[in-house]
């Protein structure tokens, strides 16, 4: 897979010269408050079914966006998950990434649906997904738990594509 460029990021596919500054953001307080605990073999192998990017700005690695594939045709859709150094936050570069590699999958990958989820206090996370062009979908109850052990409700919104019409396009 090559590069994709957004207005102020490029979206460099996932290398090993990526890995200690992922790694380094990952473990943040503020990051790791919604990504969790760092695992052992992160980002390289800790989610294989995942495809991942470096999100960069002037050649410097700021961030990791991802996404996953249903390939299942009745519920085909591709899911999106991203995290930022906290430092480079405000800029509008979450929502030029998410925006950038969601565009990709719709054009590239003939995706029709993207959903992405943020837990519903994380007002940063919900704004970026709406700039990116995402809408509210509703509230999935205690589906992902915090670093602390706790049960936590998620936003889910999605992004799909008009103009389809019943015939599976």
């Amino acid at each position: 897979m090559t590069g994709l460029r957004g207005r102020t990021v490029v979206l460099e596919p996932l290398e090993p010269g990526h890995a200690e500054r992922l790694r380094e953001i990952r473990t943040h307080p503020e990051v790791h408050a919604w990504w969790g605990r760092l695992e052992e073999d992160f980002p390289q192998a800790d989610e294989p079914t995942s495809a991942r990017f470096a999100i960069l700005v002037a050649g410097e690695v700021v961030g990791m966006v991802q996404f996953s594939e249903e390939e299942e045709p009745d519920y085909r859709h591709a899911e999106i998950d991203v995290f930022l150094d906290p430092r480079v936050r405000g800029r509008g570069l979450g929502p030029d990434a998410v925006r950038t590699l969601a565009d990709h999958l719709v054009a590239a990958r003939g995706h029709h649906r993207i959903v992405i989820g943020a837990a519903v206090d994380n007002r940063a996370a919900i704004r970026a997904y709406e700039k990116a062009g995402f809408r509210p979908v509703g509230v999935t109850e205690r589906s992902w738990r915090d670093p602390d052990g706790r049960w936590r409700d998620e936003l889910l919104m999605e992004r799909v594509k008009t103009g389809l019409v019943d015939s599976g396009e």
